[in-house]
């Protein structure tokens, strides 16, 4: 199978404001001046990490839904990122992936972060994505799921090949994002990216990026720091296959069935989790 090619936008969220955050991204995205197989964008990338849904959710079929859609298109590749959706009642952070040919999945954050209040607005997602893509198997995952590592566990039979995270992860927590990116790659022996954002945000939080790809031993293969920037690096398929043959770890897990506890009153929680 061919290598692939992923690029990523770490920039500055302009808080509240999808125009100029398409705008500002897509300057970033033509800076990519080579073919790609895949682009990511960070988390809530058109508003900033906002509990404000009612005001600023989208539909699916929505203005940024169709921006990602054309650029997709023009530049025939997948394009990810997450925004505030809106379904009947309920405001999701969505995980949209978005292919060339205009056809969208989708994943609804899993974990939410409960001492910002997410878990009061958002309604949590209940199924993993993971997306084949030009011979790749490719699981994405936003943010908080980072640091819930039997959400991320590889699959012991059929292993994807990248595991990224989009985020908003604020700069005070800069330690546990440097070190949880690498221990999910050590652990699933996958390429994994994590694409963050950098400046403040509306509510004064500081985001310093520290952007990354590592590769399957947990090596950077890029470390931005905290620039504005947009980067695009080859995956090598035949590095990927060779370590994971001299090294199958991943044959050694324990096979286990992963479930899930949709949204419930809390009563039903506290006793459900006893």
């Amino acid at each position: 199978m061919s290598d692939l090619t992923v690029s990523f936008v770490q920039s500055s969220l302009q808080w509240h404001d999808p125009i100029a955050n398409r705008q500002e991204l897509g300057r970033h995205v033509d800076e990519i001046s080579i073919p790609t197989d895949l682009i990511v964008l960070p988390e809530m990338f058109t508003t900033g990490f906002s509990m404000e849904a009612s005001a600023l959710a989208e539909s699916m079929d929505g203005p940024t839904t169709d921006w990602m859609r054309q650029l997709a298109a023009a530049r025939d590749a997948v394009v990810v990122g997450s925004i505030i959706i809106k379904e009947q009642e309920a405001y999701y952070n969505r995980l949209l992936w978005v292919r060339p040919d205009g056809s969208v999945s989708y994943y609804n954050k899993r974990h939410l972060f409960t001492m910002a209040g997410e878990h009061q607005v958002y309604t949590p997602g209940t199924d993993r994505l993971i997306e084949e893509w030009r011979g790749w198997r490719i699981c994405p995952l936003v943010c908080y799921d980072l640091r819930v590592p039997v959400w991320s566990r590889n699959p012991l039979d059929n292993p994807y090949d990248l595991l990224l995270y989009i985020a908003n992860w604020p700069a005070t927590r800069r330690t546990a994002w440097i070190t949880l990116l690498r221990a999910r790659a050590i652990e699933n022996l996958a390429y994994t990216m994590g694409v963050n954002c950098v400046g403040l945000d509306g509510n004064g939080l500081a985001y310093t990026g520290d952007s990354a790809l590592l590769d399957m031993r947990g090596e950077y293969l890029v470390e931005v720091g905290n620039q504005e920037t947009s980067i695009t690096r080859a995956l090598r398929r035949a590095e990927l296959e060779a370590f994971r043959e001299r090294f199958p770890a991943l044959h050694d897990g324990d096979p286990f069935e992963l479930q899930t506890l949709i949204r419930r009153s809390e009563a039903e929680k506290a006793r459900l989790l006893k």
